[in-house]
């Protein structure tokens, strides 16, 4: 199996890195701006040197995974003398293959392969990896490896042209990162009427995980439960009303959200369009 080399040792490179080793691909060589992170990940899997720069890893390494901060990737991508035979990839969710257009001109094959997942901590995203989708942009053979590479960690692939994957990103964002801050703003709200966040999250979760079960099971949109999928005029405006009295600072983000459901209340079959342009009128 291909030998693979890291050059970053955080949550993104540590969870790949991890997943490869334990089913079977020799991780070879990991290098880090952090001499301690690289010594953390070395320890994680057998055989594997560390190394004091980015070309030694390069020098290694039949596929070398680029797994540092985004901004840093053109960096890597510039310094390190790459040669031909070598396939060379990043990791990020918004950038596409053309930040690694060096790393071509020296002859390297080069590739994007981002795991549609959430690393907010180490453990959670070595656990959280197997079973994601990963984003692929790369021209064949590299392509099939990089397929290959996600099969093995159990998970599925969509492939990327460069001008997708912006898009892409964004849409990763609003299901996962913007998801938290809906939650926030409900654990806000329940501390209006006393509840602490600790025990308003240990109550809102069981509807969240809910939620995402008729997301996964029903699909959209006949997953879409709530006021707006019923045509509820009524609790529409007793929720606004009660935004506006609260205080109106999520008053707007109500509104644009309720406006962006109406499409979905009305493919779901619950409401006719006569319905739907009463609630337009009233979350405008």
């Amino acid at each position: 199996m291909i030998k693979v080399g890291f050059i970053g040792a955080g949550t993104v490179g540590t969870a790949l890195a991890v997943g490869l080793f334990r089913k079977g691909c020799p991780v070879a060589a990991i290098s880090s701006r952090s001499l301690t992170s690289a010594q953390k990940l070395a320890g994680l899997v057998a055989d594997c040197r560390v190394c004091q720069t980015a070309q030694e890893v390069a020098d290694v390494a039949e596929l070398t995974f680029i797994t540092t901060p985004d901004d840093v990737i053109s960096e890597i991508a510039s310094e390190v003398e790459w040669r031909k035979g070598q396939n060379v990839i990043h990791c990020s969710g918004a950038h596409s293959i053309n930040i690694l257009e060096p790393a071509r001109r020296l002859g390297a094959a080069i590739g994007s392969f981002h795991p549609l997942q959430t690393f907010a901590s180490l453990n959670e995203a070595v656990d959280n990896l197997p079973g994601s989708t990963f984003a692929l942009e790369a021209e064949e053979p590299l392509l099939s490896r990089l397929k290959e590479l996600a099969s093995l960690l159990n998970g599925d692939w969509v492939e990327l042209k460069p001008g997708d994957k912006v898009l892409y990103h964004v849409a990763a964002v609003f299901v996962s990162n913007y998801l938290v801050t809906l939650v926030k703003l409900a654990l806000d709200l329940w501390q209006d009427f006393g509840v602490p966040p600790k025990e308003a999250t240990k109550s809102l979760l069981p509807l969240l995980r809910g939620t995402v079960n008729n997301i996964d099971n029903i699909g959209l949109p006949d997953c879409l439960s709530g006021p707006i999928a019923r045509g509820d005029l009524g609790t529409i405006s007793k929720h606004l009303s009660a935004l506006k009295a609260e205080g109106g600072s999520l008053l707007t983000t109500y509104r644009d959200l309720g406006l962006q459901t109406i499409p979905i209340a009305l493919a779901k079959g619950k409401i006719d369009k006569h319905r739907a342009e009463e609630m337009k009128a009233l979350l405008k």
